[in-house]
């Protein structure tokens, strides 16, 4: 069997949602930039690549109308490279990412592109499509189906006895670890800079709208 092998990686860097840096940047843009850098950083030619499969959990608006696809054209590859997209929840990228594998291992590709993209601030708010969000034939069939994370984070914590103070002393050695890689410059090989203007005021804070169910 053959076998797969990352060459390359490259990333835009991360935002705070609804009030940070790329709070006006849409998804294709995010996509394109970090597709363009990895497929230049692998020392391929454009036309090399066979598929950009691109993970995406809230496949609507900027990141409607087939994000794969539109990352591809973002990211200036030729028109022949096809793009598609995946929708696997919290997973997204990762089953991406070995989706594109799979492809180079059992379906005679030579080079594809895994990737994922989130943009929060342009999805997860006012604007976000609730039209007939929730079916009836589901719930009645599994009620919990449409749960949304922070209810799903509550029964989980429930179930195995997970408190708050454990949640928090967590999350700080969390951030207190990213805080510490960041200034030994562990991230520095992988992040591509993206200037992109701010939109100052801030996007809906999406309270309106529930997260997205994982």
């Amino acid at each position: 069997m053959r076998e797969a092998v990352i060459v390359s990686v490259a990333r835009t860097p991360i935002g705070r949602a609804y009030r940070g840096a790329f709070n006006d940047t849409d998804s294709p843009t995010l996509a394109g930039h970090s597709v363009r850098e990895a497929v230049k950083r692998a020392g391929v030619e454009g036309a090399e690549v066979e598929d950009v499969v691109m993970g995406c959990a809230t496949q609507q608006g900027t990141q409607g109308y087939n994000i794969g696809r539109l990352a591809v054209a973002a990211a200036g590859l030729p028109v022949e490279v096809a793009g598609m997209s995946i929708d696997r929840k919290c997973a997204s990228g990762l089953m991406a990412i070995a989706t594109a594998a799979k492809q180079i291992m059992h379906d005679g590709m030579s080079v594809a592109v895994g990737a994922g993209v989130e943009s929060v601030s342009l999805t997860l708010t006012k604007h976000s499509n609730r039209y007939r969000y929730v079916s009836e034939n589901v719930t009645a069939h599994m009620p919990y189906m449409h749960m949304e994370m922070i209810e799903t984070a509550e029964i989980v914590a429930k179930r195995y006895g997970i408190s708050r103070d454990a949640q928090d002393r967590y999350a700080l050695q969390s951030q207190q670890r990213v805080a510490a890689a960041q200034a030994a410059g562990r991230f520095d090989a992988e992040i591509v800079p993206l200037p992109e203007p701010q939109d100052r005021r801030g996007q809906d804070d999406g309270r309106s709208t529930p997260r997205t169910s994982c």
